[in-house]
């Protein structure tokens, strides 16, 4: 009774861990620290701001025809291609050159902007609002300064009102994913008016990402200095459908697993941002909190940017770092354990350079995370061999003490006392591990640096799942099993292993824990089967140097080695 009851707490114990961990996370391992807490601001009226900067057509439009119905500048950097409409200076066209939709080098590449109307429709647009003076919309046809936009040649796009008044929108690109709007409004009227000028991102429904409790796909934004993640359901029930903030700096936009669009205002100047959902479409948008008053002849700047991209690390550090964009690297979901996770992402990073393989890279870093824990593994591995040479012992007490349980436990705890013995020394450093298994989890799951990269054999991407399952002989057969079967070579060998290591371990006295414990390899492989292959592969090869270090520790360990002469001394005398 007493060791079911043991198995009992054991399990719950375990949930409390899995469940309890992010509100012990959230205190003592909290998102990078924040240096003001974000203003919500639900007196701030963005009215002005357009809601529904949009076309919707009774059928979606063609994606080719959307980009021939009007005249267009065109966009091409190292990483970047596509277009800028002229009717609403509308960036609505970009393709990810350095990223493909599918493994093959036939796919195209991945699509992040497209136009309004269209099925997909994803863009971003700079305009202005105001009093005293005709506003450009959406349906404002602007004249570019060149024909194509491109790191060395910036394109200025200009309207000028019925009364006489300028816009300008002065466009510039780097050669990754950062686009620079320098907008001027020059009063040639006589008298004063107002503007504000303001940035919008809009999106047809949703990221086609799954939002889920490890990784953020939605909204989100800088703040006062504060990360701020939101829902897509948070925003569509808010009240008008709006989250509202107020603040200095920052950014807003929306993340996905690996891309990013955010809108990024001048960091000195006061903004009004907000999240909006309606008829089906999701909206990013900041303004200037206060307008500028522009005096008869005078002329306002100001300068705001727009990130389009690929969420890649090197290149979102650099824009934190040199830039001063603040957070811009935390778009990654790095999650609780960040403080281990970025410096095991440049680990990484280094010998993918070094060995140009990312398979390899993780085995490096496999190894290296070994290293870091051999002083942990070595006292779990001391207690485990502790509990190995005592347990001939305890047999004798179980089957001496069988039918008196009280008095059994009573006996096994001197036996502990006496030998020196901690029965849950052994747990502390499976506890320990715990941030570096998900830090690394993180760093597998989320990097698109990762992300369709081979490994060796028939792993041509170690971002999917182990796709080589015997359910359909590995191929040969022509079909695809179920998820739940489609278990590959890697959750297999991972499997093996932790069997493996199972036994070494000291043997669970109680049947029912015995029992749990053989089960728990096979439950774990089918667990794992849908995770990334190069996950997989990283817990395959920790499986196999803790092989190797279970038995190289347990063949120097004293108290085993005066174990194993006492038995061949028993042997040799019998």
């Amino acid at each position: 009774m007493e060791d079911k009851r043991n198995i009992i707490m054991a399990i719950l114990l375990t949930g409390l861990i899995l469940f309890g961990w992010p509100y012990v996370a959230g205190y003592f391992f909290p998102t990078p620290p924040a240096q003001k807490t974000a203003e919500k601001s639900a007196s701030t009226d963005k009215s002005d701001v357009p809601a529904v900067a949009v076309d919707t057509p009774a059928k979606a439009v063609a994606l080719g025809s959307a980009l021939t119905a009007n005249p267009r500048v065109l966009v091409e950097t190292p990483k970047l291609k596509g277009s800028i409409n002229l009717e609403g200076a509308r960036i609505d066209d970009l393709v990810l050159l350095a990223h493909r939709e599918e493994l093959s080098k036939k796919s195209p590449p991945i699509r992040l902007f497209a136009p309004s109307g269209t099925a997909k429709s994803h863009f971003a647009r700079f305009g202005w609002t105001g009093e005293g003076t005709t506003l450009p919309t959406d349906k404002t046809v602007w004249t570019p300064s060149g024909t194509k936009l491109t790191p060395e040649t910036p394109v200025t796009l200009s309207w000028t009102n019925p009364e006489g008044n300028k816009f300008d929108i002065r466009l510039s690109i780097d050669k990754d994913y950062l686009l620079t709007a320098e907008q001027s409004f020059t009063n040639a009227g006589t008298t004063s008016a107002k503007v504000a000028p303001f940035g919008i991102i809009s999106r047809k429904g949703m990221s086609p990402d799954p939002d889920s409790w490890n990784i953020h796909v939605g909204p989100m934004g800088v703040f006062g200095g504060e990360i701020v993640n939101i829902n897509y359901d948070e925003v569509a029930e808010a009240p008008k459908g709006e989250i509202d903030y107020t603040t200095t700096g920052g950014w807003a936009g929306e993340t996905e697993k690996y891309w990013l669009s955010a809108l990024i205002p001048d960091q000195k100047v006061k903004i009004a941002a907000d999240f909006k959902a309606g008829d089906g479409y999701n909206w990013t948008r900041i303004r200037n909190a206060e307008m500028t008053e522009v005096a008869p002849g005078a002329t306002a700047k100001q300068s705001s940017q727009l990130f389009a991209g690929a969420k890649e690390v090197e290149v979102l550090q650099n824009y934190t770092t040199k830039l001063g964009i603040p957070y811009l690297d935390y778009s990654i979901d790095w999650g609780w354990f960040w403080f281990i996770a970025i410096p095991f992402f440049w680990i990484l990073h280094w010998f993918f350079g070094v060995f140009g393989n990312f398979g390899v890279a993780i085995i490096g870093l496999t190894i290296v995370v070994r290293i870091f824990m051999f002083p942990i593994a070595q006292k779990q591995f001391a207690s485990m061999a502790q509990m190995r040479a005592v347990q001939p012992k305890m047999q004798k007490l179980q089957e001496k003490y069988k039918d008196d349980k009280p008095r059994m436990q009573q006996e096994i705890m001197k036996l502990y006392q006496e030998e020196k013995v901690n029965p849950f020394a052994g747990c502390l450093p499976i506890v320990l591990q715990i941030p570096v298994f998900f830090a690394l989890y993180k760093i597998l799951m989320l990097s698109i640096e990762m992300r369709h990269q081979p490994f060796a054999l028939w792993l041509k991407d170690l971002s999917a799942p182990d796709p080589l399952t015997p359910v359909n002989l590995f191929g040969l057969l022509p079909f695809d099993p179920p998820t739940f079967l489609a278990i590959g070579v890697l959750p297999i060998l991972l499997g093996i292993t932790m069997w493996l290591m199972q036994r070494l371990n000291p043997t669970p006295m109680d049947e029912i824990q015995k029992q749990v414990m053989g089960i728990m390899p096979w439950f774990l492989m089918f667990i794992m089967a849908p995770f990334a292959a190069g996950l997989q592969l990283y817990w395959v090869v920790s499986n196999v140097i803790s092989i190797g270090q279970q038995k190289w520790l347990y063949s120097r360990h004293p108290i085993l080695k005066q174990q194993a002469a006492k038995e061949a001394e028993a042997k040799a005398k019998a």
